[in-house]
């Protein structure tokens, strides 16, 4: 008889299977095929769960905010949770947890914020490997502050960060923020954050953080990380079109956000402006419930509810990782013996996420995404908004084929894509 050591232990997480079966989008077919979703890095599925708290919401207690009838004391109540479940996840405050339409929109806010304490010849630095989200918000401040911009590099070859370049800039100018993505939504590359934040401290400047690529992939910790910002897209990890911005208690509540004069003057809402998006708020709380509850390990006991929601995504981010490690190492691999393939980004040995780009020689990556359509395979295509990424590959002209593997993708539809682009670099089809 086997002895209790020799049972295995029991699953930490979902099953793929089980994970799967939450997403009522991937009983879609096109063209008579079950649609493969490699389009995650823009945008990924809902499961139900997240679609069933908003309509609840809105069904049972829509309302507008701080009134003295029920369905407002409900959509009150409703958010404050809301930003502690966010706390837990981003190991933050709830009062330094702000909501927003979108990363770009909670960006462009606070970069007006800041830019209202800068002088002319004041430096920010941004990168090459970041969306425009990312660098866009802080050279506007280059013509309404007079601010000067500079842009470190990336290494084309391997798709990282040159981190001497980046120290270049941050101490041979006056500088007083740097704007860091935690990883590139085009090539999957994820830079040490902790490093970089240090680095910016260093000389004196602060440090905001683009985690829009890195939250559905790695458990982010504001805390370890030192940021004084950052900012995050909740469509991203499974919820709706909602924007998430952490910032330092003290950053949020120093900083001269615009408001009207009516609205409330204390943190987090002095950062928020207007009525917000509560169903999404919601919805996006659900998100994270929802990828917490994939795990199966235990809580242990003696710990509040945050701090086991956190326990939970911890292990449950943990055991993603490794999925996405195989997944991509299986999908890299494939493409690499395709002749007309060229693959960008580190290599799947490298700490990163799941997502590579690629281009197939004498085939524009719109006409592979297309092709890819007709095989019920949904990938992106173009610069998505890492239009410096793209230019430093020489890609301009016509762009990436993106793939991005999410927790619901399976092995069996790496080898799908992985067919597919080999049929269309033949010629086939």
């Amino acid at each position: 008889m086997p002895s209790p050591n020799d049972r295995p232990e029991p699953p930490r997480m979902a099953s793929v299977d089980e994970i799967r079966a939450e997403f009522p989008a991937l009983g879609r077919r096109h063209n008579g095929l079950p649609v493969a979703y490699f389009d995650g890095p823009g945008g990924t599925q809902v499961p139900r769960s997240v679609v069933d708290r908003m309509a609840d919401y809105l069904y049972h207690h829509n309302a507008n905010t701080h009134w003295a009838f029920p369905t407002s004391a409900e959509t009150d109540e409703l958010l404050a949770a809301s930003r502690r479940t966010f706390a837990a996840f981003l190991n933050a405050d709830p009062d330094e947890v702000v909501f927003g339409p979108n990363m770009t929109s909670l960006t462009l806010r606070v970069s007006r914020a800041v830019g209202r304490q800068l002088s002319h010849g004041d430096a920010i630095v941004v990168t090459e490997l970041d969306h425009h989200a990312n660098v866009d918000p802080w050279r506007s401040l280059e013509r309404d502050r007079g601010v000067v911009v500079h842009k470190a590099r990336m290494t084309p070859e391997t798709g990282q960060l040159d981190w001497d370049d980046l120290d270049r800039a941050l101490s041979q100018h006056r500088t007083r923020l740097l704007a860091i993505g935690a990883a590139s939504n085009a090539l999957g590359t994820v830079n040490d954050i902790a490093r970089a934040v240090a680095m910016a401290h260093e000389a004196g400047a602060l440090a905001f953080v683009d985690a829009v690529h890195f939250a559905p992939h790695h458990l982010i910790d504001v805390r370890e990380w030192d940021c004084d910002f950052l900012a995050c897209s909740a469509y991203k990890f499974h919820g709706p079109h909602v924007g998430i911005l952490y910032g330092k208690r003290e950053r949020l509540g120093s900083l001269a956000f615009s408001r009207l004069d009516p609205a409330p003057d204390t943190i987090p809402e002095r950062a928020e402006s207007g009525t917000q998006n509560h169903e999404g708020i919601v919805g996006a709380a659900a998100a994270i419930e929802f990828l917490a509850g994939l795990s199966r390990a235990p809580d242990g006991g003696g710990v509040s509810a945050d701090q086991a929601l956190r326990r939970r995504l911890t292990t449950v981010f943990d055991g993603l990782h490794d999925r996405g490690c195989d997944l991509l190492k299986r999908l890299w691999d494939g493409l690499a013996e395709i002749l007309a393939v060229r693959l960008y980004g580190p290599p799947p040995s490298a700490f990163r996420t799941p997502t590579l780009s690629l281009v197939v020689a004498g085939v524009p990556a719109a006409e592979v995404a297309a092709r890819l359509a007709r095989r019920g395979i949904f990938a992106s295509h173009g610069n998505f908004y890492a239009q410096t990424v793209v230019e430093r590959l020489g890609q301009s002209k016509n762009g990436l084929l993106r793939l991005g593997c999410a927790c619901y993708t399976t092995e069996d539809e790496v080898d799908r894509v992985v067919a597919a682009i080999g049929e269309i670099a033949r010629g086939e089809a």
